[in-house]
């Protein structure tokens, strides 16, 4: 057997110094490697704290307590876990290199990883539709759109999504066909998960089609919403308001800013994971051939996005900025705070 270290320039650097068939470890440089860790590190923060704050928020004040925000505090649950079981373990592997986990945590991290980013999909997909129906039918809106119909959708979300990320990643039936190309990829310290073709597509599909219907959705919500607007100022302008109809052009108009406020949230989704679910795509056609750091800037985009929501939240919603308050100032811990009122008059 030839020894390693007599066959490899002394610059070489591997992931395990002392273990024979260590992957070959890329470091950055002090400074860069610094940034890095910095900039992922912040993702990490904003993604556990910010969604905390939000299932806090949603879970503690009673006058949160509705269908609609129970999907919303199970999709900040998504995204808090990967920001807690998925993030900070990816950034080692991209800093470093390297993957200094073991191969049982490779698998569970992937399987963390696909179900709860496909989770906030699923969640997101729930929540277009409740807002759909919320604008188009504001007033029938809260005996169709119950607390056990977004029981039965946050259910939904996470059997279908951990199912899947369980049953096909943590099994390993993805690699079949790529056996040549998984023995020449494999060596200590990478976490390389493969996957064919076949399963590719499957892959994409299960992002494209929720993506399709939010996308349909919000389209038909912006244009009853514009409608719905012209109507209501058409009927001030004639001064035929009754109190019915200044009730539903209250109602009409709160649910027009929620919908705003979710829809710029799947937006943002979208942006985040199309270019890793098109990267993935086409590279299982090109044989694998895209650089690592192409696919670790892909990976990271969608990270980010379980960051975001609560940014999102803390912009667009004024009783979520008042309920971070509260928290951090500990009034939450007083009693009587879970029924304090967290709206403004002219919400």
């Amino acid at each position: 057997m030839i020894s390693n270290s007599g066959s490899q320039p002394a610059a070489v650097q591997l992931c395990y110094e002392n273990i024979n068939g260590s992957c070959i470890q890329t470091p950055y440089s002090p400074v860069p490697r610094v940034i890095l860790y910095l900039v992922f590190g912040s993702g990490v923060v904003l993604a556990v704290l910010g969604n905390l704050l939000v299932m806090i928020s949603i879970l503690h004040f009673k006058q949160l307590h509705s269908p609609a925000n129970f999907l919303i505090a199970s999709l900040a649950c998504a995204d808090f876990l990967v920001g807690a079981t998925v993030m900070p373990f990816s950034m080692v592997r991209s800093v470093e290199s390297c993957w200094y986990f073991g191969e049982s945590y490779c698998k569970l991290h992937t399987t963390f990883d696909v179900a709860f980013c496909y989770a906030s999909l699923f969640h997101l997909c729930f929540i277009s539709i409740d807002r759909y129906i919320a604008v188009t039918d504001p007033l029938v809106y809260p005996t169709k759109f119950t607390f056990s119909v977004s029981g039965l959708c946050i259910t939904l979300s996470w059997t279908i999504t951990m199912s899947y990320g369980g049953s096909v990643f943590y099994t390993g039936i993805t690699d079949d066909g790529l056996e040549e190309l998984v023995s020449a990829l494999t060596c200590v310290g990478s976490c390389q998960i493969a996957v064919n073709q076949k399963w590719i597509i499957i892959h994409f599909l299960l992002f494209f089609t929720p993506s399709l219907v939010m996308i349909t959705l919000y389209s038909k919500i912006f244009l009853v919403a514009k409608f719905q607007a012209r109507k209501i100022e058409n009927t001030s302008s004639k001064g035929e308001s009754s109190f019915s109809e200044s009730y539903k052009a209250r109602v009409s108009k709160r649910e027009r800013k929620a919908a705003k406020t979710l829809g710029i949230a799947v937006i943002a989704f979208l942006i985040s994971w199309l270019p890793y679910s098109l990267d993935s795509l086409i590279d299982a056609f090109l044989g694998f051939t895209t650089p690592a750091y192409v696919y670790e800037i892909c990976c990271w985009f969608g990270y980010y996005n379980s960051a975001v929501n609560p940014l999102i939240y803390a912009l667009f919603y004024p009783w979520f900025r008042k309920a971070i308050k509260l928290i951090v100032t500990g009034k939450v811990l007083q009693n009587g705070s879970s029924v304090m009122n967290l709206f403004s008059e002219h919400e």
